[in-house]
């Protein structure tokens, strides 16, 4: 039973019901809020946590892992600029000069112990900094454009191509169904599939997928993608690579080239023209659009992820500095926020971590050459 006094307070303060309605009101938006983003009022929508649940439904639970890309290594180096991007961006990065590298190579996927394959997609993550306190991150991969064009075409994908408990592989019906669904999805796997697959990382080349926009001194704005191309001769994957039963012979070729000599790629930008599609990741530009040479990214060390400057990175696409921004593509806020839900989570999970598949003991002896 409530005392006189607060009777009495209650109905002679009209200001305090006030307060007191206004505190309620905070109240009920921040659990409406909650509720939104943990998809309660709304089980249909595409949230942060149901992306985690198809990846786990994917590739499994690996506790302190990248939930994509969950198999990689740590590199350093540095990115010289030759100035020559300058002119289409105001981004410090671009001045010319040496500016240093925390990277990562790794393979697509969410299974950190999966046995390297030639035709895994492999990634270079870089992220480059300049001084005064910005910087650039940057995830790249070996496919010429991305398998899908949307948040939600990528969530059905995983679920799609995620094995069938039963059999271990996907269900071809579930599949098909998904390319019927995302007819882009098809055009974009064939392009992916006709790629040239090199021997190693060392002398693939890597491609930004989605478009961004450079900014320059007098803000004006051009559509640009990125490759990073390899300096070292190319070669193709040779069959007994692949049959010599070393799982992790791809991260070892890479250990060993970087431990003989530092390897490198020229970073070249491609300006897109009118009418390039720059929403749409899974269309490719035509052929003979202008390029520009920004520099070269030296690699010069490599680190096992359990002890690796990159292990604290979340190489979130939207990490740009002034002079480079986001474009209309629906893909980076989406990579942005499922980075950030992967980050947060591993960071929670640091203390059950086992140890990665390329160990600090693998980098110190050299890998295999």
């Amino acid at each position: 039973m409530k005392p006189f006094w607060f009777k009495v307070a209650i109905a002679t303060s009209p200001g305090l019901l006030v307060r007191l309605g206004a505190i309620s009101a905070v109240l009920l938006s921040v659990i409406a809020a909650l509720a939104y983003t943990g998809g309660w009022l709304s089980p249909v929508r595409l949230t942060q946590d149901r992306m985690m649940a198809a990846f786990r439904e994917a590739n499994g639970t690996h506790v302190g892992f990248r939930r994509n890309h969950a198999k990689g290594v740590c590199v350093t180096g540095w990115f010289e600029s030759n100035g020559q991007a300058a002119a289409i961006s105001k981004a410090a990065v671009f001045k010319p000069g040496r500016v240093p590298v925390v990277g990562r190579f790794a393979l697509a996927g969410g299974m950190p112990f999966q046995p390297d394959a030639p035709n895994t997609v492999r990634s270079m993550a870089l992220r480059i900094v300049p001084p005064g306190g910005e910087e650039w991150r940057t995830g790249m991969n070996n496919i010429p454009v991305f398998p899908v064009n949307s948040a939600r075409g990528f969530y059905e994908q995983l679920l799609a191509f995620s094995p069938d408990p039963a059999t271990g592989k996907p269900d071809p019906t579930k599949i098909k169904a998904f390319l019927a669904s995302h007819p882009e999805a098809a055009g974009a796997l064939a392009l992916i599939k006709k790629r040239q697959v090199t021997s190693g990382f060392a002398n693939s080349t890597f491609n930004s997928l989605n478009t961004f926009r450079f900014i320059d001194a007098a803000d004006a704005s051009v559509p640009v993608r990125w490759s990073a191309v390899p300096a070292q001769p190319v070669a193709a994957e040779a069959a007994e690579q692949t049959e010599a039963g070393d799982e992790n012979y791809l991260f070892d070729d890479l250990i060993a080239q970087i431990a003989h000599h530092p390897r490198q790629w020229q970073l070249i930008v491609t300006i897109g023209q009118a009418g390039d599609p720059t929403n749409d990741a899974t269309q490719a530009w035509p052929e003979g659009r202008q390029q520009v040479d920004a520099g070269t990214v030296t690699i010069d060390r490599a680190s096992s992820e359990d002890t690796g400057r990159c292990t604290a990175v979340n190489y979130d696409p939207l990490v740009l500095p002034a002079g480079i921004e986001p474009s209309d593509d629906p893909l980076l806020s989406a990579r942005s926020a499922v980075y950030a839900r992967s980050f947060t989570l591993r960071a929670e999970e640091n203390h059950e971590k086992p140890p990665s598949a390329v160990t600090p003991q693998d980098v110190q002896a050299g890998g295999k050459l």
